[in-house]
């Protein structure tokens, strides 16, 4: 007997909560509850009054499964999956320490300013590069970073917003 999977897709979601104790626990509740993964997950006060929080949450998982997450994601004002809603722009921050010395150190540097990554901290033995940008980037700055004395990362986690003048 022949089981198919159904297509893993990502999607990023943009969750409008309430800034109170208990709401994240409430929506990671209902991921774990179910069984859902979540990739990547951030969460940040967004109005003046501190009242609103803006949880950005990765999922993966079948079509089916993403339009449950979305309808089961409560209690929350509004829920903008940006994947579906059209050209959007996803950003992480990354700490990356990259210890080495002679021609490692050299290539390290070499690497981190055709990625614009800026050095936040330096010693005799190592760095510490900051990077922005999409995961991707990121994902392939940590991969050359191995084979040269990647030592630690730290990642924020996605955040995503629609492009053009538009809220939502």
């Amino acid at each position: 007997m022949k089981i198919t999977q159904q297509a893993q897709e990502r999607h990023v979601l943009n969750v409008i909560v309430d800034n109170e104790p208990g709401i994240l626990a409430k929506i990671t509740g209902m991921f774990t509850a179910r069984g859902y993964n979540i990739d990547s997950l951030t969460v940040a006060d967004i109005s003046e009054d501190h009242a609103i929080s803006l949880i950005t949450i990765v999922p993966r998982g079948p079509e089916p499964v993403i339009d449950q997450i979305r309808a089961q994601l409560v209690p929350v004002h509004k829920v903008i999956d940006l994947t579906e809603s059209g050209e959007h722009v996803e950003r992480e921050l990354a700490l990356i320490k990259v210890a080495g010395k002679g021609d490692n150190r050299v290539e390290a540097l070499r690497i981190a300013e055709l990625f614009r990554a800026n050095v936040v901290d330096t010693t005799t033995g190592s760095f510490v590069f900051e990077l922005t940008g999409s995961p991707d980037k990121i994902n392939s700055f940590i991969a050359l970073m191995r084979e040269l004395g990647l030592v630690e990362v730290g990642r924020s986690g996605i955040v995503g917003m629609m492009r053009g003048a538009g809220t939502d």
